[in-house]
């Protein structure tokens, strides 16, 4: 750990300069407090760092959330172990593939039983008409997405078979974010202030744009976990079939990584967002994957005040998707991802582990922060293009 300056304490041991002066910009915003803290997986952002927890009083940065609202990750201990399955897990892969939309553009064509129980609970909750910014809201739950976003099948250091995913609000999350960060560029060019960084435009609590913010935020966040508890259970599904029995779920944790919740720290209640880092408060369970085709973990946080009760949220990028196109080859990912059941195609070269940050360096910058209790394996690998 390390203080760069009142306001800013850095867990990164790999920080790029452009990543730290845009953190330093963030921690010289007014009411900030009392420090924003930077997680071992920081890389550059959209106004505010990604892999920094930035508390705040009495104003919130819809872009410290960012576009994808509630994105987390949700995994299951099986009662399976490796030995159990057949060796070849293809169909597993391809029935995986078929039974949740992948990619950007990819939703249900018609709700499962489940999921229309779903959005109609959140339906039923909105405080808004979520149809304003994605009139198919309801056919996107319980879809992937692209980018990052993965369902693995893993095994654990004991051979267990664990089911793990990565996703979040979808495209009516990222109507709603870029929709309120424009409303705050705009409020902040109207009253003539001056900003480190347009993208750090913020809402003001008290006020009407404040207020539908969060209202609409937080519907966001229960769509994300809405969302992963579909997934998953279409995953449960998938994976019974192919092992031939049912799936007792010994074990299911849930974590945001993109959210804004109400917190005490320093003796102070603020509002603390969490732009990729999750929960580490002392005895939560939380999830924080590696980079495809490498290691995750399932840790326990021990509440480490300085870090705001926080950790990372994954492995960072060190390669911008254009620049590890241009770098990498598919001859490499074939290498990277040798003995994991995955989809061969060029399209995942901006994935390649090589792209991310070593998950074993942020997990050791991380020991201060959570504990380990599981490290997993992958087995099947399916991501959105």
């Amino acid at each position: 750990m390390r203080q760069i300056n009142e306001r800013l304490i850095n867990w990164a041991s790999l920080l790029e300069d452009e990543t730290l002066k845009q953190a330093e910009k963030a921690s010289r915003m007014p009411f900030i407090h009392p420090h924003i803290a930077l997680m071992p997986d920081a890389h550059l952002g959209k106004g505010a760092t990604v892999g920094s927890v930035i508390p705040t009083r009495g104003a919130l940065i819809p872009a410290a959330v960012g576009v994808d609202i509630g994105c987390g990750m949700a995994a299951v201990r099986t009662q399976y172990r490796v030995e159990d399955l057949h060796p070849d897990l293809s169909g597993l892969r391809t029935a995986i593939e078929r039974a949740v939309p992948l990619s950007a553009g990819g939703y249900n064509t018609v709700l499962t039983e489940s999921a229309r129980r779903r959005v109609d609970r959140l339906a039923a909750q909105a405080p808004f008409d979520p149809a304003g910014y994605a009139p198919n809201w309801r056919l996107q739950l319980g879809s992937l997405g692209s980018g990052n976003h993965f369902i693995e099948v893993c095994r654990d250091e004991h051979g267990r078979v664990w089911l793990f995913l990565h996703s979040g609000s979808r495209g009516v999350g990222n109507k709603i974010a870029s929709h309120h960060i424009e409303v705050a560029r705009k409020l902040m060019a109207e009253r003539g202030i001056e900003l480190p960084d347009r993208d750090l435009a913020y809402l003001e609590e008290g006020t009407e744009e404040f207020d539908a913010y969060l209202r609409e935020l937080r519907w966001a966040q229960d769509f994300a976990l809405a969302n992963r508890d579909e997934m998953m259970d279409r995953v449960v599904a998938c994976f019974a079939a192919f092992a031939g029995g049912p799936v007792r779920e010994l074990e299911r944790v849930q974590c945001h990584h993109n959210y804004t919740e109400r917190e005490t720290h320093y003796g102070e209640t603020v509002w603390l967002s969490r732009k990729g880092a999750i929960n580490a408060a002392a005895g939560v369970p939380g999830l924080i994957p590696g980079s495809m085709g490498d290691a995750s973990y399932v840790v326990v946080g021990k509440g480490n005040a300085e870090a705001l009760n926080s950790s990372p949220h994954g492995a960072g990028r060190a390669y911008s998707r254009s620049k590890a196109r241009k770098t990498f080859t598919r001859e490499q990912l074939r290498t990277a991802m040798k003995g994991i059941e995955y989809r061969d195609t060029d399209a995942f070269l901006d994935e390649i582990p090589q792209a991310y940050k070593p998950i074993d360096v942020v997990m050791r910058d991380a020991a201060d922060l959570v504990t380990i209790r599981h490290t997993l394996r992958q087995l099947v690998n399916v991501k959105g293009d």
